[in-house]
């Protein structure tokens, strides 16, 4: 009878245990030299990134300007009003723009990421299919997206103009750059016609990821076009979406330059949060201007951890799990030899 015997794992010795431990590697002298390694990013990150966040959260808490003291004296400069700033913008004299900018802000992301992920994928998928031209069509695609913001928003200005190619496609006179819901159209469909291509091209690189093998398997097995698509093509290339449409929720949420170029400044039809903050940071009001900057960095992050945690994308859980993983890989196994015993 054969049977298999553990053979005992013996202690490494002399110089090469001390290499075999240092193969497995302390974890304090690992988390010191990840540390070592990382802060010149760390510190570049707290330069340009957390260094502009306090300051525009301490200006925030401040007022410029001209007033009198409770002795009656002029005080001039930079005088602390605690949240006053914040308290104006919620439910001061100026809380209707806000709520209205607010408004124009939330409607602009819903309603282009929405138009602009269908359009990306119809794009990504007529893109993908084999045919004569097809590269001059990826090409062509790139265009749009490769046109400065503010160069597109001047030629689509012209589009809009009052004699301009809507109004001679549509045979009506619509005033496009003026006050009202036609405006806010205007915005919608020029940032599709630039963005879109950008959902299409990071789901066609999805989309060439996924085997060939797959599809012709369930053609095989009697799958149509739209089950195929619906049932294998769209949650193989779900994490590719997800990341195009996370991208373009956090770039229309700051929208600035389309609508200020196309339609103009101080329109309440289009204005934005972003054009709110510059508008009044250009009468020198920094103190009002940074409070809409605070606030649209809070929305932005609130946003952008919803939508991952609506996703299901448990960063923390999967780092947990990475590392349960990680640590059953390291674990030494023992040798094994075959012996004969009667």
């Amino acid at each position: 009878m054969t049977t298999i015997i553990a053979a005992p794992e013996q202690p490494p010795s002399g110089r090469t245990g001390a290499r075999a431990a240092g193969r497995r590697g302390d974890p304090q002298r690992s988390g010191r030299l990840a540390a070592i390694l990382l802060s010149p990013t760390f510190i570049v990150l707290a330069l340009v990134v957390g260094y502009p966040i306090l300051a525009a959260l301490r200006e925030s808490l401040y007022r410029r300007g001209q007033g009198l003291d409770a002795d009656g004296f002029v005080v001039q400069g930079d005088q602390f009003v605690g949240l006053s700033n914040y308290l104006d913008i919620f439910s001061g004299p100026s809380s209707s723009v806000f709520w209205g900018a607010l408004w124009n802000t939330s409607f602009f992301t819903v309603t282009t990421v929405a138009v602009e992920t269908v359009l990306g994928v119809c794009m990504a998928l007529i893109m993908h299919w084999a045919f004569r031209g097809r590269a001059l069509v990826r090409a062509s695609v790139l265009v749009p997206w490769a046109i400065p913001t503010a160069v597109s928003a001047l030629l689509w200005r012209w589009v809009f103009q009052a004699d301009g190619v809507a109004n001679a496609m549509i045979g009506r006179q619509v005033l496009w750059t003026t006050e009202g819901v036609q405006a806010k159209f205007a915005v919608i469909i020029a940032d599709t016609w630039k963005t879109a291509p950008f959902v299409g091209l990071l789901v066609l690189a999805g989309l060439q990821m996924i085997p060939r093998d797959v599809h012709e398997a369930a053609r095989v097995d009697g799958a149509g076009a739209w089950h195929q698509f619906w049932r294998i093509t769209l949650p193989l290339v779900k994490p590719v979406l997800l990341v195009a449409v996370l991208f373009r929720l956090l770039d229309v949420l700051r929208m600035f330059d389309l609508p200020f170029v196309l339609i103009g400044a101080q329109k309440e039809s289009v204005q934005t949060l972003s054009m709110l903050a510059y508008d009044e940071a250009s009468n020198l009001r920094y103190g009002a201007a940074a409070a809409y900057s605070t606030i649209l960095f809070l929305y932005v992050a609130v946003v952008a951890y919803a939508f991952v945690k609506l996703l299901g994308a448990d960063v923390i859980g999967e780092m947990r799990q990475g590392r349960a993983a990680n640590a059953r890989r390291a674990r030494p196994r023992l040798p094994f030899r075959k012996g004969v015993t009667s």
